[in-house]
């Protein structure tokens, strides 16, 4: 089954594994702070252990901190753009291409007006090439370390879910810092739209060089909300 609950497998597959894991472990954790099931003495262990519990919980950024924080920085930056520039060109082959529009990338196109966890209602195939290669493309290609990674991969959720979520938010402080916005990708939802706005998570650096960008405005709306309107066309 390729979605249940309205969580594709996949992402399903990453994490109930990592729950599991640590949920599992808590639970070994409080019975040894009960002292009665040790099979070796307390005294005798947790002091000749070579590597701290802290360590355990936190590998990556433990690693991490003998690098240059500008360093990784730049890193995080570079994946950022790396990935934008993966999703753009698979995202409009997956428009251009017929088949693979009829067949896969359709699916997300029945939500003509997004909301926060369709973002991620799409087919299996179409998620693992758009979305987890793309991601481990970004982390091959720019060498982040762990800690940057889970920064990184935790933006592309975010950013993932802020685009579909169907609301004007002007405060938001990721739509502040980047250009990619919810309205943005909300016309490419729009059936005159889909042909446009190709670009996401983050930036629209592509849909401006390469005359895909379809222009907008967000204005109040009498009564409440915000209106979109398309300005012109690319």
């Amino acid at each position: 089954m390729a979605c249940m609950c309205g969580v594709p497998v996949e992402v399903r597959a990453t994490v109930i594994p990592i729950v599991i894991y640590w949920v599992y472990s808590g639970l070994y954790m409080a019975l040894e702070y009960t002292g009665k099931y040790q099979l070796r003495r307390r005294q005798d262990g947790g002091d000749k252990n070579l590597a701290s519990k802290r360590q355990m919980i936190n590998p990556g950024c433990a690693a991490s901190t003998n690098q240059p924080r500008l360093k990784i920085f730049g890193r995080l930056v570079a994946a950022l753009l790396v990935m934008d520039t993966w999703q753009y060109f698979l995202h409009r082959l997956m428009h251009a291409n017929s088949l693979l529009y009829r067949y896969s990338h359709s699916k997300h196109h029945r939500l003509v007006a997004p909301y926060a966890f369709g973002a991620l209602y799409y087919h299996t195939p179409e998620g693992l090439l758009l979305n987890t290669a793309g991601g481990f493309v970004a982390m091959a290609v720019t060498g982040m370390p762990p800690c940057a990674a889970m920064v990184f991969f935790s933006l592309v959720a975010m950013r993932t879910v802020d685009i579909h979520c169907g609301m004007w938010v002007p405060w938001h402080p990721l739509n502040l810092l980047f250009s990619n916005n919810t309205a943005h990708h909300e016309l490419h939802h729009q059936p005159d739209g889909s042909d446009f706005n190709f670009s996401q998570p983050f930036f629209v650096f592509w849909d401006r060089i390469l005359g895909t960008q379809l222009p907008y405005t967000v204005g109040k709306a009498e009564g409440g909300g915000f209106d979109l309107k398309v300005t012109k066309k690319a």
